[in-house]
This record gives C-alpha cells, sequence and structure tokens, in this order.
C-alpha cells in the first residue's frame, strides 16, 4: 500500500467520524438529544468489537476447517497436509495480522506460501481469496445482533471502540457493513492509545458529546474492555467472556455478566433501575424471558 493510499484511506476514515459530529452539531443533536433523556443517564453504549459483536476466534476457526475440506477436495491434498496447512496460517495469522510496511492483501499471501510451503504456495493466491471470502462469512453479523443493536439504537447513542490495526480492524468494518449502526467509530490503530487507556475512552465520550457517568461498556476481555471502562469511571462495565473464561482473583470485575451479547436488552432495564454493584455477578435467570436462543456467531 502506497503512503497516499495509506493517507487517503484514514482520511476517509476520520472524516466519516467527524462529518458524524458535525451533522449533529449543525442539526442541534437531534439524534443525541433524544437519547440524552434516558431515566438515570444512562445515554450511551461502548461495544467492542472482535469476540462481543462479532465471534472472530471462531469464525476464523471455522473458516480454516472449511478451508481444509477444499483443499482435500479441489487440490487433492491429503488431510493431515490441508488441516496442518490451514492450522499455520491461522496460527501466524493470529500472530501478526497485519504488517505496516504492505497491504493487508500482500502480508496474507506471504503468510499463505510459509504454510502451503514449497509443495503448495504455487496456490497460495486462489487461496487467499477463498480464505477470505469464506472468513467474512462466519465473522458476519447475526441476525439476533443486528436487531439488538437496532432497537438499542433507538434509544441510546451506540460507539464502537476496537483495538487492532487500522487497516484489519476497518476492513472488517467495511466488509461487514457495520458503520449503519454506530455514531462514532474508534479503532485504536488511528490513535496513539488502547484499551484499556482511558484517553481511548475520554476520546469516544467526547465524540458524542456524553460523560463516562452516563455510559456503558460492552466487551468480552477483561484486560482492556472491563479494566479500562472500570479506570474512566464508566456507569457500568459488562463482561461478555468467551467459553470457559472465568474471573481472575487480581483482575478487573465487572458490574454484569452475560452468557451472550443480546442479553444486554433484558438488563439495560435492571441498570437503568439503579442497580450499580461492582461485586454481584448478574445472574440471567432472575429475568422472565431472558433465556437466549441466538447462534454464538459462528
Amino acid at each position: 500500500m502506497t503512503l497516499t493510499t495509506s493517507f487517503k484511506s484514514y482520511a476517509f476514515r476520520n472524516f466519516h467520524n467527524q462529518f458524524s459530529t458535525l451533522t449533529r452539531i449543525i442539526r442541534k443533536l437531534p439524534i443525541s438529544a433524544s437519547k440524552m433523556t434516558n431515566v438515570h443517564g444512562i445515554c450511551a453504549i461502548f461495544f467492542d468489537l472482535d469476540n462481543t459483536l462479532i465471534q472472530t476466534r471462531k469464525g476464523d476457526e471455522k473458516a480454516c476447517d472449511k478451508l481444509t475440506e477444499l483443499l482435500k477436495k479441489q487440490y487433492s491434498l491429503p488431510q493431515e497436509t490441508a488441516a496442518q496447512i490451514c492450522k499455520n496460517y491461522l496460527k501466524m495469522f493470529r500472530k501478526c495480522p497485519d504488517n505496516c510496511s504492505m497491504s493487508l492483501h500482500e502480508w496474507r499471501q506471504i503468510l499463505w506460501r510459509k504454510a502451503l510451503g514449497d509443495n503448495y504456495q504455487h496456490l497460495s493466491n486462489v487461496i487467499y481469496f477463498q480464505w477470505l471470502e469464506l472468513r467474512y462469512k462466519y465473522l458476519s453479523l447475526t441476525t439476533d445482533i443486528r436487531n439488538m443493536l437496532l432497537s438499542l439504537g433507538k434509544k441510546y447513542i451506540l460507539v464502537l471502540i476496537t483495538n487492532g490495526t487500522s487497516n484489519a480492524q476497518w476492513e472488517k468494518i467495511d466488509k461487514l457493513n457495520i458503520r449503519p449502526f454506530f455514531e462514532h467509530i474508534v479503532v485504536s490503530g488511528d490513535h496513539p492509545w488502547e484499551k484499556p487507556h482511558p484517553q481511548i475512552f475520554r476520546e469516544a465520550c467526547h465524540a458524542v458529546g456524553v460523560g463516562p457517568h452516563q455510559v456503558i461498556m460492552v466487551g468480552d476481555k477483561l484486560e482492556t474492555d472491563i479494566l479500562g471502562g472500570v479506570n474512566s469511571k464508566l456507569a457500568a462495565n459488562i463482561w461478555t467472556p468467551l467459553e470457559g473464561q472465568l474471573l481472575q482473583d487480581e483482575g478487573p470485575v465487572p458490574d454484569f455478566t452475560l452468557g451472550h451479547v443480546t442479553e444486554l436488552l433484558f438488563l439495560i432495564p435492571k441498570i437503568a433501575n439503579g442497580i450499580r454493584s461492582r461485586l454481584d455477578m448478574l445472574q440471567l435467570s432472575d429475568f422472565e424471558d431472558g433465556n437466549s436462543n441466538s447462534s454464538d456467531g459462528s
């Protein structure tokens, strides 16, 4: 990617956020102002992206599992060889998903050539694009999460705040058509800080005109989403842990824990009624109709 292309991409993303903010000012904040009237001052919800709204870890694993089948059926690779190739790629990709000295496409094709090895690296170009298509198939927002965002967006200011390199995160946001659900999007790669640094939360608050005491944070990582929300003195911090993940003895403590992010629809009325304990973990069995039949997004 050339410097000019990179600058244009960065400028466009910043224009999107700045234009959204400017539009609210010009219109005397018709959207945000209407959402400032929520009871008990909860006006905005900050969402993490990966493994919160989209099942990145599971989706990437499913994409590689499917690609293993394709390598076997379409290219006659032995099952064990195909599986090892995809395992090697995923390991390298997770360790280093981006390289600032080149485009995402170039970097990933290099990783695929390494994973395929001398015998099969001639397939790297076609395999890469098959993987890319599969990846975004499995990362796509599920219907229940789309509906949740649409419902919450009628009452609250929704902000996406995600850690990661700029190119990689904006690719997800654009390919998954996530922009329309949010009034503001913050990607850490565009800033000098990332979650849990309080400054990235302050930037998000400032962008949509709310105070930390008016914000709920929702995310899957204790060490970034929850710790950052606690240190930024947000109104409440809601944890959506990966399967099998447990609280740490000396780590940050969320206000509430959800089995699935869509259960937020049942939780918010409880928060609005003044439940603020940073010690008690919410049991969803307290709610009527609180069971989620939703997909895990994978």
